[in-house]
Order: C-alpha cells, then structure tokens, then sequence
C-alpha cells in the first residue's frame, strides 16, 4: 500500500482503540523495549510526547521509567521548522503546542548527536524497517543530524503485515521496530 493509504488505515485503527486498551498496549510496549534493550544509567534517549488526540502510544510511562534509571532523557521540540531535543528532568516544565504536542518551556537544544535510543513516533512500520509517520518529514531530517550510530527504534501498537509501496530515497528506515508482541531488528536484514 502507499503511505497515504496506510497513514488513514492506521490512524483509523489507532483512534478505535480505547483509552484503557492504549495504555495497555502502551504498557506491553514498554516491557519489550525494557526486556530487549536492556537500558542502563547514564545513557541517552530521545522519545518523543504523545499527541493525545492522535491516541498516540503513553510514552510517558517510558519516560518516568527512563527517569527512574538515572537514564538521560531528552524530548523533542520544534522551533520554526526545525526539531530540536531537550533534555528533561522530573521537574521540566511543559507547555502544549499549536500542535497538540506536549514540549518542554525550555527552547535550549541540548547539543547532543549521538543518543543511544531514538524512539520514533510512527503510524505503521514495515517488515523492512520503514515507516509511515504524519508526513511532516522532521524525523528524516533530525535521523540526518544525528550520529548514525543512535539506535532508531519505532513502537507501534500493531505488527507490521503489509509493505510500503512507496518508500522515498531520502526516507531513514528504523533500526528496531517494538510492538506489544515482538521487537523487530532491521540490520541487514537479520532477525
């Protein structure tokens, strides 16, 4: 299918699922990125905030967790057209955007470029590691400026059981793609 296909395919999936059954997914989500990655204090992750009306995964409970391990969170914000990433603690102050997203008051870019997890919001990921996201294109520009060695990792609530037909030459696949009942790895074309 074609992006456009799949983004209103998946959106619609996406927002018939209730609030309760959400957070589950979101919480069996978590526990396989725990469980698989094993993150540790004193790395660095970029994960984005939920859009809530796009019933988008509860990365806040990845976050506290995240908080909880002394691991450095950093959160993305955007600034004209650009994305940049903030680092946040348990007393962040935040401030919802035109958008509906949840960044931080702060507008100090924190510098980094290498980050050991990139959690990527998407609306469908393919067996082959690309996605489909909302068609902005900031994550195919922020995969381009960080260091190439940060794990891009998406997490969805559904398993991926169709290609994307069309896939763009300046398009980053995922590293990892982590569903409520699998963790997908991308490297050349292992696992």
């Amino acid at each position: 299918m074609i992006k456009a296909e799949l983004r209103k395919k998946y959106m619609q999936k996406r927002k018939a699922l209730s609030v309760d059954e959400a957070f589950s997914l979101s919480e069996r989500i978590l526990e396989a990125f725990l469980d698989y990655f094993k993150p540790v204090a004193g790395q660095k992750v970029h994960i984005f905030t939920p859009i809530r009306k796009f019933n988008e995964i509860d990365t806040k409970i990845f976050i506290h967790a995240f908080l909880e391990k002394n691991i450095r969170v950093f959160v993305p914000k955007v600034i004209a057209e650009d994305l940049i990433s903030v680092e946040i603690n348990e007393d962040t102050l935040f401030e919802t955007s035109n958008w509906g997203i949840e960044e931080p008051v702060s507008n100090e870019d924190s510098g980094e470029h290498y980050f050991d997890y990139v959690i990527t919001p998407l609306l469908y990921g393919d067996h082959k590691g690309n996605r489909v996201g909302y068609g902005k294109g900031f994550y195919d520009a922020f995969f381009q400026s960080i260091s190439p060695a940060s794990k891009k990792i998406g997490i969805n609530y559904f398993s991926p059981d169709e290609p994307i037909d069309d896939v763009w030459e300046n398009d980053i696949p995922l590293d990892y793609l982590v569903t409520p009942t699998e963790v997908l790895s991308f490297f050349n074309g292992l696992e």
